[in-house]
């Protein structure tokens, strides 16, 4: 494919990525950001596309696959390393995080939302959100990965269905 051809089709593609990144994100600014990272990614890689490729399918995976890694990068500069004498922070009891008494209400009305769901659902989301990846789960599930998928899928919107009303600001 020629780079032209190549960035015409790329260009073609931006709204679908950007509602693709919004989706990902539930952010506008992050969205535009996930956006320009994988059009960036994409330009600098165009020499590793092959022809009769899902041209789709591969920009589409560029974009998830940024989002995972920005993702993973986020939690582990959260984590927090006790490096005192003995461990002494690991026995302390951690602040939560929430300043407000309604931060934690939120955090067991979201955990109750989650545990009321069947073992099927509740299960490979639980271990998903716990940082374990589809493939993980499945192997451990003993499940198919589209079935595994597909789960963690309807949960996230049954989730977002029962907390609609829940105002996150």
């Amino acid at each position: 494919m020629s780079s032209k051809k190549f960035q015409t089709k790329l260009i073609a593609l931006q709204n679908n990525l950007l509602n693709f990144a919004y989706q990902l994100t539930s952010n506008r600014d992050d969205a535009y950001d996930l956006l320009q990272d994988t059009t960036l990614k994409a330009l600098d890689n165009e020499d590793k596309y092959v022809d009769n490729t899902n041209f789709k399918g591969w920009v589409f995976t560029i974009m998830r696959n940024i989002f995972i890694n920005n993702y993973r990068k986020t939690v582990r500069s959260a984590t927090v390393i006790d490096q005192s004498e003995d461990l002494y922070h690991l026995n302390l009891p951690q602040e939560s995080g929430f300043d407000t008494p309604q931060g934690s209400i939120a955090v067991k009305e979201i955990s109750a939302a989650i545990n009321a769901f069947s073992d099927e659902y509740r299960i490979p989301f639980s271990m998903h959100i716990a940082g374990y990846k589809y493939s993980e789960i499945a192997e451990k599930m003993n499940l198919p990965l589209g079935t595994v998928k597909s789960r963690i899928f309807f949960a996230r919107q049954r989730l977002q269905s029962t907390l609609k009303d829940y105002n996150v600001d």
